[in-house]
């Protein structure tokens, strides 16, 4: 492996031709990713984007590192394998609300359960954008689309909810129209040890403009969503003067005084989950921010933990004693 290296964000760029549509939120998440793969020193070649089919799987294109652009919902197995094939490479998990949730969404889970040390970004525009505008697994209810012309019946997924549910260790939420705070976002999640699941909320400029504009659009931002950081109370609101306390499993708008300190390090996801069913109130903010990242024993490490064991007990074995085990039979 190579040395840290001092790099900039376009040393991240390749010479491909970017080709996302105009104003698409892609362009603010790669440049994010880039300006975090530069901070924090790692080596290109230590790099690995892996992606899936949709617009944001095109990433692996666009960055001067190594990649792997996989077939539909494929991307977090692929992922897998590479991270535990070489524990020491940084993957990167490129994929969509579709990709990632619907023929993926097996793939996410287990990988998640599993705590394979990756950063997933799943970029969430609520809509198929690359196939060009049918509903996805998080679409809401009553959206029309290609093939929802009357509405879609169907109630959507909540990422972060989902994440938590499969025990991820590093759940997080941002947005493509601040680009600080995607950095910040980022960066904590590049700095975690096993499955960081980021949620992107994403414009598709095409398909589904203004699918989050009624919370992203600056001015009602401050108002409508909450930016949870680690030993800070919960406020909000454009002079920061309303607070979030949490109660008996319940949560209330307060004065900014009374607001409970927010504290992703907890053992337990209950609190996690509890800011995660604000998005179902109308009359709460969306909360956005690191919602919980604890430490535990990542795939890969209990992967070559267990073949040290084995191989220390019975040797390193060779090709010819796999290929000629007495476990076999032959048919005549």
């Amino acid at each position: 492996m190579s040395d840290v290296q001092q790099l900039k964000p376009k040393d991240f760029k390749s010479d491909q031709e970017m080709r996302w549509c105009p104003g698409c939120g892609d362009y603010s998440v790669i440049n994010g990713v880039q300006a975090v793969l530069a901070d924090i020193g790692v080596a290109k070649e230590n790099v690995v984007m892996v992606s899936g089919i949709g617009c944001s799987s095109r990433f692996p294109y666009y960055m001067d590192t190594y990649g792997f652009h996989g077939i539909h919902g494929r991307a977090n197995a692929i992922a897998t394998g590479v991270k535990v094939a070489n524990p020491e490479l940084q993957v990167w998990v490129i994929t969509g609300d579709g990709d990632g949730l619907s023929i993926g969404g097996n793939h996410m889970i287990h990988s998640l359960r599993r705590n394979v040390d990756m950063k997933i970004i799943l970029f969430n525009n609520q809509i198929y954008g690359l196939t060009k505008g049918q509903y996805s697994p998080t679409s809401p209810q009553g959206l029309k689309t290609k093939t929802t012309p009357y509405g879609s019946v169907d109630a959507p997924f909540n990422p972060v909810q989902l994440a938590l549910g499969a025990g991820a260790t590093f759940v997080a939420r941002t947005m493509d129209v601040q680009p600080k705070h995607l950095k910040e976002v980022l960066a904590a999640a590049a700095a975690h040890k096993g499955s960081a699941f980021v949620e992107v909320w994403q414009n598709c400029v095409i398909f589904n403009d203004g699918a989050f504009k009624g919370w992203t659009e600056k001015a009602v931002r401050d108002e409508l969503t909450v930016n949870l950081e680690a030993g800070k109370p919960m406020v909000y609101g454009k002079d920061q003067a309303k607070g979030l306390k949490v109660q008996d499993m319940t949560v209330k708008v307060v004065p900014a005084a009374e607001a409970t300190v927010w504290d992703p390090t907890v053992a337990s996801a209950a609190p996690a989950f509890l800011m995660s069913q604000l998005d179902n109130d109308p009359a709460m903010p969306r909360p956005f921010g690191v919602l919980r990242t604890v430490a535990a024993p990542t795939l890969d490490e209990l992967v070559a933990d267990q073949v040290g064991a084995v191989t220390g007990k019975r040797g390193p074995g060779t090709l010819k004693d796999l290929l000629y085990t007495p476990d076999c039979w032959q048919v005549d």
